[in-house]
């Protein structure tokens, strides 16, 4: 079915271009509104607890959560946006909380249903915790920070969890894909005696109770979603999604560009700027939380000295450094914390581009003839090689001659993984996918924080962490987050450049897209009706 609404098509899947995607060879059933989305690639699996390439892109379609982020309206007209401080109840119904903050006891919404009509139950949210432990990976994680101890199935709706210590990080943690909440019911089907949590058969299929569900998959062609017909939430607008593979960027922007996808993956920054000149497509813009930097490794000389450290923060050039890395569309980061989380502050954050004092600062480390440094970068981010260009010519200037240094993705995945991290200057980016900021805090710097890439150890800091993790008064917990971000940055060890920011083209007919924490959109949410 095609809709020529303004100057843009929203165009089905029958109406494609045969040059453009010849290879994409189902059909949509009549009167099917189908969403094309230009994609990277294919995904690599579907199991949230084991990210492989594009994985996370289209899980976020499948699972959800017990809770969800209320929205309040965005500056921009028609926009809306999370509000991070409003939590809500979603496959839960409803919660109770013990006095001492340690105990929460949900209620399961009644008659939710997955695609294989099994419905939802305790035993399935208990199933998909104890799944996440087992691999103790990203969903151990998130119980950890979130000071989940235990978890139960109380009778069929009710699941209690009991927590360590009073968590604020917890309500919003419910919020995410992992730990997934599967059908187990239709998951121990497929379990084995050397496969107890059917992990192959998880990663190759799809058994959630959100809104879609994977109907089938070429690797190197395309994936193909079809709306969950139990859906709790209603009928999404969107029927059918081909997640379609399409690895030219310059193919992705064309096929968005001419309305023959109506979603695309990572465009450049100057095809975003293109496509913001183009009557046919509209682009919405967000800062999000992934802060492109350059991460210093204190524990390393000569980068323990403080002052050095801070010299090259004063170095850097950062209207240069937005205007040729990220087209002028990044926005300046000043603290570890995102700005749309609450409690970011960035009170302490002097480093505007200062060369005579960055000269100043290496003279009092110890380096009145300047000092020779080595930067290294890879390609996992498309940022990076440019970025650590620009250091180099800025720093440069100050005395801080830079040494470029090209390592492999595996390298830097291995080099800044918890058991290793002895990195001393490189670029990367982050960003925390649940909106508090003592996670953001916890995940980047504490000692023990999955994504501390540059090994920051400043027991203080820790101490302020770990307090607010506990800390239940809000106005407390609110002065433990500054001090613990004042102390972060002036230990500078990361060159804050820019959150590059989440620019998505769609058809100006398009409504309902919300920028989310994971940097994806939620296909149930999309619309192109009148």
């Amino acid at each position: 079915m095609k809709r020529n609404i303004g100057s843009a098509r929203c165009v089905g899947m029958r109406t494609l271009g045969a040059a453009a995607l010849a290879a994409v060879v189902w059909s949509a059933p009549a009167g099917a509104e189908t969403l094309v989305v230009a994609a990277t690639r294919t995904p690599g699996g579907f199991d949230g607890d084991a990210l492989k390439p594009n994985t996370q892109n289209v899980v976020v379609q499948m699972y959800e959560g017990l809770t969800r982020y209320g929205y309040k309206k965005n500056q921009q007209p028609g926009r809306m946006e999370i509000d991070p401080s409003q939590v809500l109840p979603h496959l839960a119904e409803s919660w109770t909380v013990s006095p001492d903050g340690k105990t929460y006891t949900f209620k399961l919404r009644q008659g939710v249903k997955s695609p294989y009509g099994n419905e939802l139950t305790s035993a399935d949210v208990v199933w998909g915790w104890e799944k996440s432990r087992a691999q103790k990976r990203t969903g151990a994680f998130i119980a950890r920070v979130s000071s989940v101890q235990s978890f139960e199935a109380v009778d069929k709706y009710t699941v209690r969890f009991q927590l360590e210590a009073p968590s604020k990080i917890f309500l919003s943690a419910l919020t995410l894909y992992v730990p997934g909440i599967y059908d187990s019911t239709e998951v121990r089907k497929h379990v084995t005696d050397d496969d107890p949590w059917a992990l192959k058969w998880i990663d190759r299929n799809t058994a959630g109770f959100g809104a879609y569900h994977l109907e089938s998959l070429r690797a190197g062609e395309a994936a193909v979603f079809v709306a969950n017909p139990n859906y709790f939430g209603g009928k999404p607008y969107y029927d059918r999604v081909v997640y379609r593979e399409v690895p030219n960027a310059g193919t992705r922007f064309t096929l968005v560009r001419t309305g023959q996808a109506q979603w695309t993956e990572e465009l450049t920054l100057k095809q975003i700027n293109e496509l913001k000149k183009d009557q046919r497509v509209k682009v919405e813009s967000d800062v999000g939380t992934g802060h492109a930097s350059a991460r210093i490794n204190m524990t390393i000389a000569p980068f323990d000295n403080v002052k050095l450290r801070q010299a090259i923060a004063y170095a850097a050039d950062y209207d240069a450094i937005n205007k040729a890395v990220f087209e002028g569309l990044g926005t300046q980061a000043r603290s570890i914390v995102p700005p749309i989380i609450p409690g970011t502050d960035t009170s302490k954050w002097t480093y505007a581009t200062d060369p005579d004092k960055a000269r100043q600062l290496l003279k009092e480390a110890g380096y009145p003839d300047g000092i020779d440094i080595t930067l290294e970068y890879s390609a996992i981010f498309w940022f990076e090689e440019p970025l650590a260009i620009q250091l180099k010519d800025a720093l440069g200037k100050a005395g801080i001659r830079v040494n470029l240094q090209k390592i492999t993705n595996a390298d830097m995945r291995s080099r800044t993984a918890p058991n290793k991290r002895d990195l001393p200057f490189f670029t990367f980016m982050d960003n925390p996918i649940v909106l508090d900021p003592v996670y953001a805090l916890y995940l980047n710097a504490h000692s023990k924080g999955a994504s501390n890439r540059n090994n920051y150890s400043n027991p203080e800091f820790d101490r302020l962490v770990d307090a607010a993790r506990v800390e239940q008064d809000d106005a407390k917990r609110l002065e433990l987050v500054k001090q613990a971000q004042q102390l972060h940055t002036t230990d500078s060890t990361w060159v804050m450049t820019m959150y590059p920011g989440a620019h998505e083209p769609m058809p100006p007919c398009m409504t309902g897209y919300v920028w989310q924490p994971d940097y994806h959109e939620r296909w149930r949410e999309l619309s192109c009706g009148k």
